[in-house]
């Protein structure tokens, strides 16, 4: 193994642990706040109807307008949740593109790269 495949790996390891600690945090925290303002546990929190990457905006500029509320705490760790691999795959098709100029690996996994953009992008 090279060092350029060590630090890839050790990238790899650090988003999708960064990206699985951080989705529990939010979930946590935003049924933590629902359960202290309400006396109750569940929630209904319909998200239906939309894809993925929607949800994600939507959910952002909420945040971003300073609109925050259990349900959209919920809702973004749910997001990073989904889009951690997705992250992963992208700097993976960068690494083998531009660090290790694999074409072979390049094709595979931008291949994997579409069909989890499709996947998300998809109602």
């Amino acid at each position: 193994m090279t060092d350029a495949d060590g630090r890839m790996d050790a990238l790899v390891g650090t988003m999708l642990a960064t990206g699985v600690v951080t989705s529990i945090a939010l979930i946590v925290a935003g049924l933590l706040w629902h359960r202290l303002a309400t006396g109750v546990a569940t929630f209904d929190a319909p998200l239906g109807g939309t894809d993925a990457l929607r949800l994600l905006v939507g959910d952002l500029r909420l945040a971003m307008s300073g609109r925050m509320s259990p349900r959209l705490l919920v809702s973004l760790g749910v997001a990073v949740l989904l889009f951690t691999p997705y992250l992963r795959v992208l700097a993976s098709v960068v690494f083998f593109s531009a660090v290790e100029r694999n074409w072979k690996y390049t094709v595979f996994t931008s291949f994997v790269l579409v069909v989890l953009t499709y996947s998300l992008l998809m109602r």
